[in-house]
C-alpha cells in the first residue's frame, strides 16, 4: 500500500450503517517510509457511532476508555500543520495495559484510577490488550475527525488473544482473581433481582456460579458481593420513563435495545405504530423448541386497557408449557401489517438457522388473518378452543344466579359449538338456548350483544381449521393468566396507557421469570422455581391425580367426582364429563381457566366407550373424510387426497409405535432398517452409495480398480508428506 503524506489526498469517509467499526472503513497509511499509521477521516458528528460499533466486536466484545485527552481554544495556534489536532483523544480497549499473557512482557500498571464509567465487561480487569486508536478533531477542519489505528488487534504483547470467546484462559484459574461473570450468571443473578428474591439469597447463588469457574476464594466473594449490590441498585433506579412524552421515551428505547427488537414502525399518517420485540434468549428458544413443531399466538392482550393490544408468540418447551419467544404491540391486525412483522420475525431466525421451520400455527381468535400466517409460514394453521371457553364461562359465572344453571347454560354453548360436526342445525341450538335460559336476562343480554352478531364467524372458522388439544389449550391460558398477573398489577394501573411501561415490564419482570423457569429446569437448581414451573399448567397438575381419585356416576353419565389431594374430606363435582365444556365447581374453574380436574375425568373419559370424542379428534376426522369424499371424475385430486392421508397416517403409526414401545431397538430396525449392499457398492467410509454399483467380472475391470488403488496411495503419500 502506498504512503500518503497529505491529509487532503484521503477521502471522507460515511458509512450508510446505523453502527459502523473499523472493519467497515477503508485504511490508508499516513506518515513517511519510517514511520507511518493506518488512518481514515470520518464526520467528527460519527465518533461515537463508530466507537460502539468497536466495542460491539463479535470476537473480543469490550468498550474503550479515554487514557489520555487534550483540547486547543480555536484560534491558538498560528501557524498549523494539517493534521494538528483541536481536540485529542487516546482511546484504549478496557481490558489493558497489565499483561498476564505467557512470555509477555509486564506493561506498567496506571499510576491513577482512571475515572470512567466505560470500563470492561468485567470490572478492573487487566489482560494487556494493545488494541487503541486515537480520534483527532482537525484543527483546520473541525467538522471532521482522523482516526489513527495504533493497534486493531485485541491481543497482549506476545500475540495471544487476551479476552473475549477466543480467549482460553479468560474462564477459570486463567483469569486470575478477577471473578468470570458469563452472560448465565449475569441473567440469573438479574432474573433474581427483578422477582424480587432477597440480596443474600441472590448473592449466595451468585457465588455458587462464579465458584464453578473460579474456585473458592475471600476475594472473589469480596468483589462477587460488591457485583451484586451495584447490579441491584442499577435494577431498583432504572425507570420506564426515559421521556416525559411516551412517543419519545419508547424512540429512546428502541435505539437503545436495537438486539432485541426484530421489526419496529414508527406511528404516521399512513403507517400505524408496530413494535416487535425479542430478546436473544428469546430467538434461541424459538429457534430451539419451534422447529419443527408448533408456534401459537396468545392475541388481542389488553384490548380494553393497554393503550396498544399485546399478542405474543409461543412455542411449547420440552415440558409443553408455553413460552414466549416475541412480543408485538400493536393496534393494526390488518394483513399487510401483519405480513411485515412476520417476515421480519421469521427472517430473523432463518439468518441464524437456516433451514428453520414450524410445522403448525395454532391461533385463537376467529377474527385473525390467516394468509400472512400461511404465506410467510407454509404451515397448517390450527384453531384453539380456549379464548372463547373462558370468555363464556366467566361471564357465565359473573350473571347467572346459581350453580345449577351455570353449568346447565355452559353445557347448552357446548352444543351449540359440537353441533357443527353433529350435522345438528345451529341457529336451532341457538333458540333453544335463548328459549331456555329467558330469565337469564344479564347473560342474555351480554350474549346478544357481544356474540350474536360475530358468532356465525366463530362458528364457520372452528369448522374450517383444525383444533387444537386441550392440553395446547390449557398451556396458552397458562401463558395469557401469569402475563395478566404480571401486568394488571394494582400498583401499576396508572401507567396502562404508556408503551415504555409495558416494554420495561415485558423485558424484565416476565422475560426473567421464563428464563429462571427454564434454567431451575435444565440446571436441576431453585427447586421451588422448578416445581412451581411443572405444575404451572392444568394439565401437569391433572396427571399427578390417581386414577383411583375419580368416580363417575354411571347410571346417567351427566357428572364425575374427583377427591382432592390436599383435603380427603373435599370432593369436587364435574358436569358434562368428556367434553371441553365440561364444568367443575372448584375456584380456578369458575375464575374462567381449565381446571385439572376436568382434565383428568376428559383423560378417563377417552378410555370409556360411551364417552363422546374430543372435538380435536373430532375436527380431525371431519378432514380425512372431506379429503376421502372428493368427486371420482376428479382422478388427480382424489390421488392427491390419498396420498395425503397415508402420509398422515404413517407419521401417526410411526408416533404412536415409537410411544408404546419398550424397546428402542425394535422401533428403530422397523422403522429404518439397514440395507447392505456388495463391498465395492459402498462409499470410502462404509455408507451405501445412491448409485448401486455391479460388481464387474472383466479384466479391464479389475484393472480399473487397481489403478484406482495406486492414485488413492499416491494422494495418501501427498498428504502425510
Amino acid at each position: 500500500m502506498d504512503i500518503i503524506e497529505s491529509l487532503g489526498d484521503v477521502p471522507v469517509q460515511d458509512p450508510p450503517l446505523e453502527e459502523f467499526s473499523s472493519a467497515d472503513l477503508t485504511w490508508t497509511k499516513f506518515g513517511t517510509a519510517e514511520y507511518h499509521d493506518d488512518i481514515a477521516i470520518i464526520p467528527y458528528e460519527r465518533v461515537d457511532t463508530f466507537i460502539i460499533g468497536e466495542c460491539s466486536n463479535v470476537e473480543c466484545p469490550t468498550r474503550f476508555h479515554i487514557e489520555r485527552g487534550r483540547k486547543r481554544s480555536f484560534g491558538s495556534l498560528k501557524e498549523y500543520k494539517d493534521d494538528d489536532y483541536l481536540e485529542y483523544k487516546l482511546y484504549w480497549c478496557s481490558f489493558g495495559p497489565e499483561n498476564y499473557g505467557e512470555g509477555g512482557e509486564i506493561l506498567p500498571s496506571r499510576r491513577y484510577r482512571l475515572n470512567t464509567r466505560n470500563r470492561a465487561a468485567r470490572p478492573q480487569s487487566m489482560r494487556g490488550c494493545t488494541c487503541h486508536f486515537v480520534v483527532k478533531r482537525l484543527y483546520a477542519r473541525p467538522s471532521i475527525a482522523l482516526l489513527i489505528y495504533n493497534d486493531r488487534r485485541h491481543v497482549n504483547k506476545s500475540g495471544f488473544v487476551c479476552h473475549g470467546p477466543l480467549d482460553r484462559d479468560a474462564i477459570g484459574p486463567g483469569a486470575k482473581k478477577i471473578p468470570y461473570i458469563c452472560n448465565e450468571i449475569q441473567q440469573q443473578t438479574m432474573s433474581m433481582i427483578y422477582l424480587g428474591i432477597p440480596e443474600e439469597n441472590v448473592l449466595e447463588k451468585h457465588i455458587e456460579g462464579i465458584q464453578r469457574y473460579c474456585g473458592s476464594d475471600a476475594k472473589v466473594n469480596s468483589l462477587a458481593s460488591q457485583y451484586v449490590q451495584k447490579l441491584g441498585m442499577i435494577i431498583k433506579r432504572s425507570t420506564h420513563e426515559l421521556d416525559l412524552d411516551d412517543q419519545a421515551s419508547i424512540r429512546m428505547w428502541v435505539e437503545r435495545n436495537k438486539k432485541s427488537i426484530f421489526f419496529y414502525q414508527d406511528s404516521s399518517e399512513e403507517d400505524p405504530f408496530i413494535l416487535g420485540i425479542q430478546t436473544e434468549w428469546q430467538l434461541q428458544q424459538m429457534i430451539r423448541f419451534g422447529h419443527d413443531s408448533l408456534m401459537a399466538a396468545d392475541s388481542t392482550f389488553g384490548i380494553k386497557r393497554l393503550k396498544y393490544p399485546l399478542s405474543t408468540l409461543l412455542v411449547f418447551d420440552s415440558r409443553h408449557h408455553a413460552l414466549p419467544v416475541a412480543w408485538v404491540i400493536t393496534r393494526s391486525f390488518a394483513k399487510p401489517d401483519v405480513t411485515k412483522w412476520m417476515k421480519s420475525l421469521l427472517d430473523r431466525a432463518s439468518s441464524v438457522e437456516p433451514g428453520w421451520r414450524i410445522s403448525g400455527f395454532l391461533v385463537d381468535d376467529a377474527a385473525a388473518e390467516i394468509d400472512p400466517i400461511r404465506d410467510t409460514f407454509g404451515c397448517p394453521v390450527l384453531f384453539s378452543l380456549w379464548r372463547i371457553r373462558r370468555s363464556w364461562l366467566k361471564n357465565i359465572v359473573k350473571r347467572c344466579d346459581n350453580l345449577e344453571v351455570e353449568r346447565e347454560v355452559f353445557k347448552c354453548l357446548g352444543d351449540i359449538v359440537y353441533s357443527i360436526w353433529r350435522g345438528v342445525d345451529t341457529s336451532a341450538a341457538l333458540q333453544e338456548l335463548t328459549r331456555d335460559f329467558v330469565d337469564q336476562t344479564s347473560f342474555m343480554e351480554y350474549f346478544r350483544a357481544t356474540w350474536m352478531p360475530k358468532l356465525e364467524m366463530w362458528l364457520s372458522t372452528i369448522g374450517s381449521l383444525p383444533l387444537a388439544s386441550q392440553e395446547a389449550s390449557g398451556a396458552i391460558e397458562a401463558y395469557h393468566v401469569k402475563l395478566k398477573a404480571k401486568l394488571f398489577d394494582d400498583s401499576h394501573l396508572g401507567a396502562l396507557q404508556r408503551v415504555d411501561w409495558l416494554v420495561h415490564k415485558l423485558t424484565t419482570e416476565l422475560h426473567s421469570s421464563y428464563w429462571l423457569d427454564r434454567y431451575a429446569d435444565e440446571s436441576d437448581s431453585f427447586q421451588n422455581v422448578k416445581e412451581e414451573y411443572i405444575a404451572s399448567t392444568s394439565w401437569h397438575r391433572a396427571v399427578q391425580i390417581p386414577d383411583l381419585a375419580v368416580t363417575f356416576d354411571d347410571k346417567d353419565h351427566i357428572f364425575a367426582k374427583v377427591q382432592s389431594q390436599k383435603d380427603s374430606n373435599l370432593t369436587h363435582l364435574v358436569w358434562n364429563p368428556g367434553s371441553e365444556f365440561a364444568f367443575c365447581d372448584c375456584s380456578w374453574s369458575l375464575q374462567g381457566n381449565i381446571c385439572k380436574h376436568v382434565i383428568k375425568v376428559n383423560m378417563l373419559c377417552d378410555q370409556r366407550q360411551h364417552s363422546q370424542p374430543s372435538m380435536s379428534f373430532q375436527s380431525y376426522k371431519a378432514i380425512l373424510t372431506d379429503l376421502w369424499r372428493k368427486p371420482m371424475d376428479d382422478s388427480m385430486s382424489l390421488d392427491l387426497s390419498m396420498a395425503w392421508t397415508h402420509q398422515m397416517l404413517d407419521q401417526i403409526k410411526q408416533i404412536v409405535e415409537l410411544n408404546t414401545s419398550t424397546d428402542i431397538g425394535t422401533v428403530v430396525n422397523n422403522m429404518m432398517p439397514l440395507k447392505w449392499m456388495c463391498k465395492k457398492g459402498r462409499t470410502s467410509v462404509g455408507i451405501p452409495s445412491s448409485i448401486l454399483v455391479l460388481p464387474s467380472t472383466s479384466r479391464s475391470g479389475s484393472k480399473n480398480n487397481v489403478a484406482g488403488k495406486s492414485r488413492k496411495r499416491k494422494r495418501l503419500s501427498r498428504l502425510t508428506w
